[in-house]
């Protein structure tokens, strides 16, 4: 029996950026939905070490990578969203490959929101696509967002 002494659990929509215009598009229309739903914004950006996992790139400094990375994705939300005032907005960046960073992030979550099309190339038909891994994986619906679903 639920006595509604419990606090409602918080909504969270989480969505994955890249840096490519498709994942832009993904931003704006997650951030347009969490406005619509009183949801939180997670916006997750996932990098990875050269180097980390063979020999072919010089030793570099993670703590650096982390602090660059997270230093480019606040300005790329910056840059897509004109106003996120009104939107509870968390950043967030984690080492590792970016489908699983949003499958894990997508643990609790009511919504994962990506796109379509990110920043991969040939690895991406090899591997699969991060969408595609995303919709296989993730703990929760998600939306793919293709290009021309938002107003830019």
């Amino acid at each position: 029996m639920n006595t509604g002494t419990h606090a409602e659990k918080a909504r969270r929509i989480v969505v994955g950026v890249d840096g490519s215009p498709d994942s832009y598009e993904a931003l704006r229309w997650a951030a347009d939905q969490a406005r619509l739903t009183g949801a939180k914004l997670e916006v997750w950006g996932a990098y990875d070490v050269p180097g980390a996992t063979g020999r072919s790139a010089p030793a570099v400094d993670a703590a650096y990578d982390a602090a660059h990375a997270r230093q480019v994705m606040t300005e790329e939300i910056r840059g897509v969203l004109d106003r996120t005032g009104d939107v509870p907005l968390e950043e967030h960046v984690a080492r590792g490959n970016p489908a699983g960073v949003l499958t894990e992030a997508s643990k609790g979550a009511d919504l994962l929101v990506v796109g379509s099309r990110g920043r991969g190339g040939f690895a991406s038909l090899l591997l699969g696509s991060v969408s595609q891994q995303c919709a296989l994986h993730a703990s929760c619906p998600v939306v793919i967002v293709r290009p021309g679903t938002t107003a830019t």
